[in-house]
């Protein structure tokens, strides 16, 4: 009887070393996706299971095949994953946004260029003998109008004036009084700076910088929020999360490693209070980027008429041809007016005439302004239709990485931040700051102030962007801001790896807050589903067996102890 008890014993010690630490099987697996992800140096991870008592964030009443170290590195690997995540989701939008403002740029250099040379053909064809002098001053004022709808502070009625202050000499000396030679410089000079007190161009260099400051305002602040969306997503793209975050991730997504669990995936549930926690301030922007798309949409509806950027630009030749024959009209006026505040013109020796042509000419330019079309509004409305489709990001952008990356699917067991169940029971909070005082995996004690400050910059942006805080006509403050909350800190600036006391400790169980009938929250999976219909559901059964746990069960240890005892009697 004594063989019989001591080979029942023999086969249930081994049994009992199956289920529990003595296979190879776990930690082997452990080290695979340890040194598969690259998260650090194979010699960190035990042989074998080990007690967890110096874990901070990842124990367990079982045996476990993590150490501290790579505690610490799975906590370094969690942030990585998550600003992956985060720079994926947005890398088309922040595409979307970076290839438009170069086209917004591009076309308006192409304007530029094309209403220079549409000029320059006017005054070649209408008045041939001053054109060829007159291209430097041409080409300085769009080169001026250029930097002005690139960012540059520069006054448009200054730059505009200047070039009719530069242009006058030349329709004195070939329009008005024409002679057999050019004036001489110091009587150029004089009638140049007599020519806003004669105004020989009538309203026309008013009316060419009021259109040129009203649309260009317009097409450079269009140009500033494209800038300021890029801005928005890079910084939330490399959000600084807090200790508290940092080590939910970690709890979600690493911990059931040490438990062998390395396929598991966490609950629905689970997965939003964590994303939805370390999201919290990213989705106080939800608001502000959506009026900011609605106030694009408002600005690109005004962009018509006088605020038409294509069409103020291919408009200037006209507007200038006009403004010289006005000039020419009144020539005889004008030189009198000249005379009394200059004197006699003075002139250079005799040159060569140059032929003077001012009859206004059919000028081809029916086909080149036909052939531009609409193409800086076609633009716009292309963009805004591709940008409006982002527009609620922010506001879901935790739920859609559940959703699509990180949650267990439908029907399968997953992970509750301490054991494989059948579905997360806590509660479920909503998105935003407040929300989170209920939630049961991750405190947010504070506005992130960086996101503050962008939500600032937003805020000043659409105040323009909806005409409601235009700065002087022709120019265009800098979007700045405030330094948002002044008592804001980051909710946790101190990592694990600088000595931080760790916050574990056994399981305690966590009352589950009820939830009244306004709140937006849910209490478990289903009644989440219940109100998200478009979420998968949480899974319905638990993962076969507890094979995977480390510990020996109870039933085992009742089986073995008599064999215990009988071996020490021997």
């Amino acid at each position: 009887m004594g063989v019989l008890l001591w080979t029942n014993c023999v086969f249930l010690l081994a049994c009992g070393s199956g289920l529990g630490f003595g296979s190879p099987n776990r930690c082997d697996e452990v080290r695979k996706v340890f040194q598969l992800k690259q998260i650090g140096p194979n010699q960190l991870l035990p042989l074998s299971p080990r007690p967890g008592s110096d874990l901070q964030v990842c124990m367990s009443k079982n045996l476990t095949c993590c150490t501290k170290k790579m505690e610490e590195k799975y906590q370094v690997a969690a942030r990585r994953d998550i600003q992956n995540l985060l720079q994926t989701s947005s890398s088309s939008l922040k595409f979307l946004i970076s290839r438009n403002v170069a086209a917004f740029q591009e076309t308006f250099e192409a304007l530029i260029w094309q209403a220079e040379n549409h000029t320059n053909v006017v005054l070649q064809a209408s008045y041939r003998s001053m054109a060829d002098q007159a291209v430097g001053p041409v080409r300085e004022l769009f080169t001026d109008i250029s930097l002005f709808l690139l960012g540059s502070e520069l006054s448009v009625d200054d730059l505009v004036q200047r070039f009719f202050d530069a242009l006058f000499p030349l329709v004195y000396n070939h329009l008005i009084n024409p002679g057999l030679s050019d004036i001489s410089p110091s009587y150029a000079e004089c009638v140049r700076s007599s020519r806003r007190d004669v105004r020989p161009f009538a309203a026309a260099p008013g009316l060419l910088a009021d259109q040129i400051a009203r649309s260009g305002v317009s097409g450079k602040l269009l140009i500033q929020a494209l800038h300021l969306g890029i801005e928005v997503i890079n910084t939330t793209d490399h959000l600084q999360l807090s200790r508290e975050c940092r080590r939910a991730l970690l709890k979600m997504h690493y911990c059931p490693h040490c438990q062998g669990l390395t396929q598991s995936k966490p609950c629905m549930g689970y997965c939003l209070n964590v994303m939805r926690g370390c999201l919290a301030s990213m989705a106080e922007i939800d608001s502000h980027w959506r009026e900011f798309v609605h106030s694009l949409e408002g600005l690109s509806a005004r962009m018509q008429g006088p605020q038409d950027l294509e069409q103020v630009l291919l408009g200037v030749h006209t507007l200038l041809h006009d403004a010289v024959g006005h000039a020419q009209k009144n020539g005889p006026r004008l030189s009198a007016q000249v005379h009394r505040l200059c004197g006699t013109p003075s002139r250079r020796p005799a040159q060569s005439v140059s032929l003077q042509h001012s009859s206004r000419d059919s000028i081809p330019l029916k086909a080149a302004l036909s052939g531009s079309g609409d193409s800086l509004a076609v633009r716009r409305r292309d963009f805004l239709n591709s940008l409006r489709l982002y527009r609620t990001f922010y506001g879901g952008l935790a739920d859609q990485l559940c959703v699509s990356e990180l949650a267990s699917g439908d029907g399968q067991a997953c992970w509750n931040g301490t054991d494989i169940v059948k579905s997360y029971t806590l509660r479920v909070v909503g998105n935003g700051i407040k929300a989170q005082s209920a939630n049961p995996e991750v405190k947010v004690k504070v506005a992130d102030p960086v996101i503050n400050q962008i939500i600032d910059k937003l805020k000043h942006i659409n105040q323009l962007l909806q005409g409601k805080s235009i700065p002087k006509l022709g120019s265009l403050d800098q979007i700045e801001t405030g330094s948002g909350d002044a008592d804001g800190r980051y909710s946790g600036d101190c990592d694990d790896e600088d000595g931080c006391g760790g916050s574990g400790g056994d399981e305690v169980k966590r009352k589950v807050p009820r939830v009244s009938k306004l709140s937006p929250d849910v209490t478990s999976d289903q009644k989440h589903r219940h109100h998200n219909h478009h979420y998968p559901r949480a899974e319905d059964s638990a993962r076969e067996g507890r094979s995977r746990s480390f510990g020996l069960t109870g039933a085992i240890w009742v089986l073995i102890l008599p064999c215990l005892h009988m071996l020490l009697a021997l």
